[in-house]
């Protein structure tokens, strides 16, 4: 007499091959984006724009943080190779603040010689999703439509996919300089927070907030 309970059930075998798929498929999702994350970090766009957005993190008492000012260097060095004619600094205030994000970064670009009037601050948004949301209405209102995004190399992908969705034309210039990029192990937790992050906001459209530390990564 034959064991039927040896033989595996069809019903089974059909939902294991569904669950090794499932598995299989959301690896190569997840490794494929943060190649993906890795590789857009990587690219050091210059070609010229209506102005260069300089994505805020923190600051205190109006001083940038070591990894704001490594965006504001950055986004210097580009306003004075031409890139573009006016800087956006994006960024909203904290509880407590007294300064926003994007007024320290204004302050410490005029401080370093760029012209005020070259530079716009949009005080806006506590993360990526709302800061760009911001400038992008900034930016279209006063008739432009392009921009170099400057940020950490990690947060590159995610941003620019941002400004793309929010009706900019963007391309990204990140820093290469600051905490963020000191360490491979810092380099690899934020590769997989900002995989974790981008993943979400695709899946959502949503603010990743506290998935990628926007206070920090922008």
């Amino acid at each position: 007499m034959r064991n039927v309970s040896a033989q595996p059930r069809p019903i089974l075998r059909l939902v294991r091959r569904l669950f090794v798929g499932f598995v299989l498929v959301s690896l190569l999702v997840v490794g494929g984006t943060a190649f993906r994350v890795w590789q857009v970090a990587r690219i050091d766009d210059r070609e010229h724009a209506d102005v260069v957005v300089v994505l805020g993190a923190a600051q205190y008492a109006g001083k940038p943080s070591k990894v704001l000012e490594a965006r504001l260097r950055k986004a210097k060095s580009l306003y004075e190779e031409g890139v573009a004619s006016y800087v956006v600094t994006g960024g909203g205030r904290r509880a407590g603040d007294r300064f926003t994000e994007a007024e320290a970064g204004r302050t410490w670009l005029v401080n370093q010689g760029v012209p005020r009037d070259r530079v716009i601050d949009v005080g806006e948004g506590n993360d990526t999703l709302g800061t760009i949301r911001a400038v992008a209405t900034e930016v279209k209102r006063r008739g432009w439509e392009s921009a170099v995004i400057v940020s950490d190399p990690w947060h590159s992908l995610r941003a620019r996919t941002m400004a793309h969705d929010a009706g900019l034309e963007a391309w990204t210039s990140p820093t290469h300089s600051g905490p963020i990029v000191q360490t491979r192990e810092t380099q690899a937790r934020y590769i997989f927070r900002e995989t974790a992050a981008l993943l979400y906001y695709r899946a959502t459209n949503a603010s990743a907030d506290g998935i990628a530390l926007d206070g920090e990564v922008g």
